[in-house]
């Protein structure tokens, strides 16, 4: 018979050939090209970490950052459709506007549709947003957005959580949506088809405990009126009631603590 070779399992850690101390030293160099770059590194323990994202399960050890990273910014997350309807784009813009003028930062993706219109009319406005990306910093996704992207790390913030030359792929964007949900008071649907990536974030921000506010154009879509039963979803049918939802909501935020104790049971 034949001798039999025993395979040794692989293992579980590759072995190296480098230090502990190097592998820091190398790890320290990175950082600081990073920084070199003007990009911020921010460990989930380090004091500048927004305090609001502590909160969620999806809560990211590192979070890479391009512009002005501010410790209390109560944000609305205005998102929907890449594929937007005109009448969409019409009350996103009035929408973004109207909160960028009350002083709410416009949190939403820099994806196609909706989350271009939201930046946009509230950079119009003179306001703040925020983009909260599915790439590493250093990449721009979709490509038209490059120099969207790189005007709101100039006068907003661009958030990642993905490693700075990190490829868009199916699973980031969801887990960005994570990520906004966390960083926002609450998350404005304007319109959202059933695969949606903004009926994900939806759901995600109940999770989190945060408010979900749902436009009279979303409840054309049979998930959204299925979501509107939920306790923590309003339902707004106009700028006047959106504003009034969300004086409500920011007027119960603690100073300092971000979104916490933000209402999670309620419905109008």
């Amino acid at each position: 018979m034949p001798d039999r070779v025993l395979r040794q399992p692989e293992a579980l850690f590759p072995a190296t050939t480098s230090s502990g101390a190097e592998l820091v030293a190398a790890s320290a160099d990175e950082i600081a090209g990073w920084r070199a770059d003007g990009i911020g590194v921010h460990a989930f323990s380090d004091d500048s970490y927004p305090a609001q994202l502590r909160s969620i399960k999806e809560a990211p050890p590192l979070l890479f950052t391009r512009g002005e990273l501010r410790a209390n910014d109560p944000a609305v997350a205005v998102i929907g459709s890449r594929k937007a309807s005109a009448r969409g784009l019409g009350i996103t813009r009035s929408v973004a506007e109207t909160l960028a003028n009350r002083g709410v930062t416009v949190a939403s993706g820099l994806a196609h549709g909706i989350d271009t219109a939201a930046h946009t009319a509230a950079l119009d406005a003179g306001g703040r947003t925020v983009a909260v990306i599915g790439t590493g910093i250093r990449n721009y996704y979709p490509p038209a957005n490059q120099w969207l992207q790189d005007h709101i790390a100039d006068v907003g913030l661009v958030i990642s959580q993905f490693w700075p030359d990190a490829a868009p792929t199916r699973q980031s964007f969801p887990r960005r949506n994570a990520v906004m949900s966390g960083y926002a008071a609450a998350t404005l649907v304007v319109e959202a088809g059933e695969t949606s990536g903004a009926r994900i974030q939806a759901r995600l921000a109940l999770g989190h405990g945060r408010p979900v506010i749902l436009t009279s154009h979303a409840m054309e879509n049979q998930w959204a009126q299925a979501f509107a039963t939920k306790p923590g979803v309003y339902v707004v049918l106009g700028t006047a009631e959106l504003i009034e939802a969300v004086d409500g909501l920011l007027s119960r935020l603690p100073p300092e603590t971000g979104s916490e104790g933000l209402p999670g049971r309620a419905h109008a």
